[in-house]
């Protein structure tokens, strides 16, 4: 079935989300790209560094490496060494305009997460055509994007889950903290997929 028909059948979608950051002595920077304006979903917004739908029997980390090249010139080999998987983010969305097709379908989804620390001198890319361009934002550059709506949705629960990982959100910073936490990582009312290597 295809993905984008998902949300119509009440099926749990899945894809991979990663952050691509450099951290030195002006601080924590994040990999940012925007999606080309000819995008059929959400065009012209930021998204996560790599990102993409699994295939049917597809392992994360394959997707990963294959989407990695996709969008953003990343070598397999740099993505092998510097990946770090960390987690999953769970949540239930309702499709607005910005997501093409039929609006006001409820549309649950699990990314798997994955952080990879570059060096300076990897720069990512775009590869295909469906990133415009790729900045390198600081934390309150990103912040202020995220407050301004400018990230596509699940990129930005995947962005809260990075900041709250690298200690940038806190209990102490934010009050609706444990709401977020539960949030993020919600309990699916659908029946869910293994991605285990057989």
């Amino acid at each position: 079935m295809e993905r984008c028909a998902s949300p119509l059948f009440g099926i749990v979608s899945y894809g991979i989300h990663v952050t691509c950051y450099v951290e030195d002595s002006t601080g924590l920077r994040l990999w940012v790209p925007r999606r080309s304006k000819t995008k059929q979903t959400y065009p012209g917004m930021l998204d996560n560094t790599v990102a993409g739908g699994m295939s049917t029997g597809e392992n994360p980390f394959e997707c990963f490496v294959r989407e990695a090249m996709e969008e953003a010139s990343l070598p397999e080999d740099i993505v092998r060494a510097n990946a770090t998987s960390v987690g999953c983010v769970s949540y239930t969305y309702v499709r607005d305009s910005r997501a093409g097709g039929e609006t006001g379908l409820v549309q649950p989804e699990v990314e798997y997460v994955y952080d990879v620390k570059l060096a300076a001198d990897v720069i990512p890319k775009p590869n295909d055509s469906e990133v415009e361009e790729f900045c390198l934002f600081t934390v309150d550059e990103t912040k202020k994007a995220l407050a301004n709506g400018e990230f596509k949705p699940n990129c930005a629960v995947v962005l809260i889950d990075f900041f709250i990982r690298h200690g940038i959100i806190t209990p102490e910073n934010e009050k609706d903290f444990l709401e977020i936490i539960t949030k993020i990582h919600r309990r699916l009312e659908f029946p869910t997929a293994s991605h285990a290597a057989n």
